[in-house]
């Protein structure tokens, strides 16, 4: 066949990762097509013709899930294996974002029956190579918290110590020198210690801390090194 005759169609698929309660979920919906039984599947699908990439992504999100993300970057391209989709022959380009769960409502549309946070330790068989791309998005995420604070994304704006310790150690999967990554964050100046203070109801209060946007780019351009080693 020509390439002139080409029948190949272009899809986008987000993996949206969510951070509640010490554990990590990614964003996934059901969904069902004519006579196939439902699935559980990334938000995605068709780019239309007028459109980008990344306009594609942001307006599949949205429509199928109602959650609006400033910031994704791209993650792979997957369209190698051409029986990923039965239907037809499908490229998909892959995005990942992170977003605190918290501040968002879902809500399921267009071709989407259920919109939900899945626990990624608790994910089901997705359709497709879904699996397979969420997996590279938790690598991609997991080797970007070492270099680059995206970890921060996926907090409250103002939030305790403990939260960023225990969140490095819940998505990368081991335990970290308390002691050393306190020391180490805190002397990048782009973390902040509030005069607030948790509401907890028995132990010591604990202050909350907070992430200085403006700050980290300055020093970004000034050509920040940022590394966390861990155990």
């Amino acid at each position: 066949m020509s390439a002139n005759h080409q029948n190949i169609r272009i899809a986008v698929d987000a993996v949206v990762f969510g951070y509640q309660k010490s554990k990590l979920y990614v964003l996934l919906i059901q969904q069902k097509f004519g006579s196939q039984n439902t699935y559980w599947a990334l938000p995605g699908g068709l780019v239309q013709e007028d459109e980008t990439l990344i306009e594609a992504v942001k307006r599949e999100l949205k429509e199928e899930t109602n959650v609006g993300v400033n910031y994704l970057e791209q993650l792979y391209t997957f369209g190698d294996d051409i029986t990923r989709d039965p239907r037809n022959r499908v490229v998909s380009v892959a995005y990942f974002a992170l977003v605190d769960p918290s501040k968002l409502t879902l809500i399921a549309d267009t071709d989407a029956d259920h919109v939900s946070w899945v626990e990624v330790d608790k994910m089901p068989n997705l359709a497709f190579d879904h699996n397979e791309i969420v997996q590279m998005g938790l690598q991609r995420l997991k080797n970007k918290l070492t270099y680059q604070p995206i970890g921060f994304d996926l907090l409250p704006q103002k939030f305790l110590f403990s939260q960023l310790e225990n969140l490095y150690t819940t998505i990368i999967g081991k335990e970290i020198d308390r002691r050393n990554f306190r020391k180490k964050m805190m002397s990048f100046g782009f973390i902040i210690e509030t005069d607030e203070f948790a509401n907890k109801k028995t132990g010591r209060p604990a202050k909350l801390y907070t992430f200085n946007v403006s700050e980290y780019k300055r020093l970004e351009k000034e050509g920040i090194h940022f590394e966390i080693k861990l155990v």
